[in-house]
Formats: C-alpha cells, structure tokens, sequence
C-alpha cells in the first residue's frame, strides 16, 4: 500500500492556514497556534473532525489529549499508537509535530480505501503543549498522560498573562472528561521532521532514531535596583541586565570550554526587562536558559556548574538571582525493536537512512516509559530549519516517511498477543 501524497500535502496546507501569520521579517506565511488559544482551538476542531471522517472514535481527556480509535479485528487488544501535536511556537511552519498527527491520520484514510481492517486497534494521538512555548513545560500533555507530571500540577501552570492551563482549556471546549492516565498500548511511532541539517546535507531519506537528548530548562528571576540612567554612576548601580549578558555569555563558555565534549547546547531564548524604560535602569529581568546533551550525566554536570556560576554572577552585579528547573527530561534511548522495523520498512521501499539522536524534545520519549516506541525522522530544506516560517519538508519526503510510517503500524497492529 502507498499513501496519497496529494491528499497529505493538502490536510498540512489546510491545517496549516489555521493560526496562519505574516512573518514581518521574511514576509513569508507562518503558523502561531500556540497551546490553548482560539487558533489553537480552531486547529483541534478540524483535526477532530478529520478523525471522524475517518470513522475515528474521538476522545479528549481531562489535559486535552485527543485520541481517534479505529477498531481492529481483535478489538480488545492493545492498541497500535501513532501522532505527534498541533500546537506551535509563536513562529512556526507547516510541519513540526503536525506532520506526525496527519501522517498517522493519512495511514488510517489509506486503510480505509484498501478496506483492511487491522488485528490490532489503531489510535491517532495529538497531545497538549509539546511547545513548552506557552506554559513554560514542554511536552505537558504527555507527560501528564504517562504520569510524570501530576494533573494538578499542570493545571495550575501560568502564562505570562497569568492565565492558567486549566482555565483556558475549558475556554476552547477541549478540557475533557476522559481519564488523562493512558493505558500502555501495544507500541507508539511518530513521523516527524528532524528540525536539523543532517539528513538533508547528507542526501538521506529518512532518519532513523535512537533516541532522545537530555533536555534542561531555568527560568530565571534576576532582581536588581531602578535608578536613573543618567545619574546613576556605574559603580553604584545594581543591574540585573549586566547579570543577564554574563548568564548568556556563561552558556556560550560552557559550550565552549570542552569540559562537557562537543554536543552541549546552551541557548537564552527569553530576556524581558522591567520596567522597560529607555532612560532607566531595570529593575528586574525574567530570562530563559536551555542546555541540552545526549548524555544525562553531562548535563546534570553542566547544569551543576550553572547553577554555582550564577550565585557569583549575582554577588558580582548586586543582585539576586532565583533559578527555577521549568523542564527536565533524562535521555531516552528508543526500541531497537521500533527502530529495526523503520530501518527494514525503508530498505523495501529503497530509500536510505541514517541512525540520528534527536536533539529535539518529543512526545515520543514520553510515550517511551510506557511501551516500545520510535521515530521516523524526515529531511528537511533550508538545512532543516525549524521553529521559522521557511520550515519546509517537500511532498516526497513526508511521502517516504509516512508510507514507512504505515509498514510499520500495520505490522505493528498485525503482531499477536495481548
């Protein structure tokens, strides 16, 4: 069986106007669908009613996981799962994470047209707040869903505009009333693209992949003292915009220094100044800090070194600097199992691949306490920029990766067993 292309580029490109913005930069067309909004809103609905014209059984649970079931001929066996998400960064294209929940909606509409009903129950999955770019915790509703962030929690998180998950949830008609704990199924496989350069300079079709890198979020709380910006002599000041430059130009050395091998990455994505005012020094500054590394014992080595590099930062400037862990994921290593089945379904189909870590966070590596689990990587142009309207995977290549993505679910769904 083969997928239908066309049909496929055409579910990205309507999901894709949903949320749709006009880059002011680059001019281009991009998505803003973050988790939870009225655009947010409005992409589930669609995505909802696509699953029920597939002949999906919609559920929502209590963090807004939605799951399309499709029946198996045992039906009370454990269930084949596949999807990914639809929320977005504030600056996204057409294909992060929506390529995944479409990709495994395109398998079941092309079982559909061959009448093949699998052994085993199909389920499409989109999860809540893979982004993280929102309330502040990436990967939330499947975190919440395989039990490693406690419903109540999640719910109580904020926004900037101290809006709570909760709440905004139930202003979209997407807080549900299924239990959000997720039963273990069968398996899980994602089709998503790689966010990255390597497939694509490499000239490979698909990548196959191992795992998932150790990821750790700060958000920081810099407070320091308002005063005159032209009366205030230098030596009196207390800035936490100076602390601010020095945490970032620290991250830049950690990379740097070779303590920690070649794959840290460190990035302050988020710095907001208060008061804000041209002519005054802050008072205060809320900034981000990402650091991620394949190897969970480097990071928590690097993140250890940060944190005591922040208490002289803070002595230094005359501030106070308060850190808070925001995310915190381990490595994950994926089935060998899954991953052979990708590797063997894209040997038959003639395409190459390559073995790849991810170095980005995925529901995926959440789905992996649970049962066995694995991704298909798909190339992307422009070195594979992500999180940016020129994100782009061309019809072929979303192709090659979910028609592997639908060898492997129907072997998956075939196996015996419970």
């Amino acid at each position: 069986m083969n997928i239908d292309s066309a049909r496929l580029t055409a579910s990205l490109d309507a999901l894709g106007r949903l949320g749709a913005y006009t880059d002011e930069l680059s001019g281009l067309q991009g998505v803003r669908r973050l988790a939870f909004s009225k655009e947010d809103g409005e992409g589930r609905r669609h995505v909802v009613a696509e699953m029920k014209a597939a002949g999906l059984e919609v559920t929502i649970d209590r963090i807004g996981n939605v799951y399309g079931r499709r029946r198996g001929r045992d039906d009370g066996a454990k269930p084949v799962m596949a999807g990914s998400h639809i929320d977005s960064v504030a600056t996204a294209g057409r294909f992060d994470g929506c390529l995944g929940v479409l990709g495994a909606l395109e398998v079941v509409k092309t079982l559909n047209d061959a009448k093949v009903t699998t052994r085993r129950p199909l389920v499409v999955a989109f999860f809540s707040e893979e982004e993280g770019a929102r309330f502040g915790t990436d990967m939330l509703g499947s975190a919440v869903a395989v039990g490693r962030i406690p419903l109540e929690r999640a719910w109580g998180l904020s926004d900037a505009d101290g809006k709570l998950v909760k709440a905004e949830l139930e202003a979209i008609g997407f807080l549900g009333a299924a239990d959000e704990r997720l039963a273990a199924p069968h398996a899980y496989v994602e089709c998503h693209i790689e966010q990255g350069p390597m497939l694509r300079a490499a000239n490979i079709d698909l990548g196959v992949v191992t795992g998932v890198q150790a990821i750790c979020w700060h958000e920081l709380i810099i407070t320091g003292r308002s005063a005159h910006a032209g009366t205030t002599p230098m030596s009196l000041r207390a800035d936490p915009g100076v602390a601010a430059s020095r945490v970032q130009l620290l991250l830049r050395d950690l990379v740097n220094c070779g303590r920690f091998g070649a794959d840290l990455r460190a990035t302050m994505g988020v710095t907001r100044f208060f008061p804000g005012l041209v002519n005054v020094v802050p008072n205060r500054v809320v900034a981000t800090v990402d650091i991620r590394h394949p190897d969970d014992g480097v990071l928590r080595r690097a993140e250890a070194e940060l944190v005591e590099e922040y208490e002289q930062i803070a002595a230094d400037e005359k501030v106070t600097i308060v850190h808070r862990q925001t995310a915190r994921t381990p490595d994950i290593a994926f089935s060998t199992k899954v991953q052979d089945l990708v590797a063997g379904a894209a040997s038959a189909r003639g395409l190459s691949m390559q073995r790849i870590v991810s170095g980005a966070g995925h529901d995926c590596q959440e789905l992996a306490r649970l049962c066995p689990a694995g991704m298909i990587f798909v190339p992307g142009e422009y070195d594979g920029i992500s999180h940016n309207p020129r994100e782009l995977s061309t019809p072929k290549q979303c192709a090659d990766g979910v028609n592997v993505l639908l060898d492997v679910l129907t072997t998956l769904a075939e196996e015996e067993g419970p």
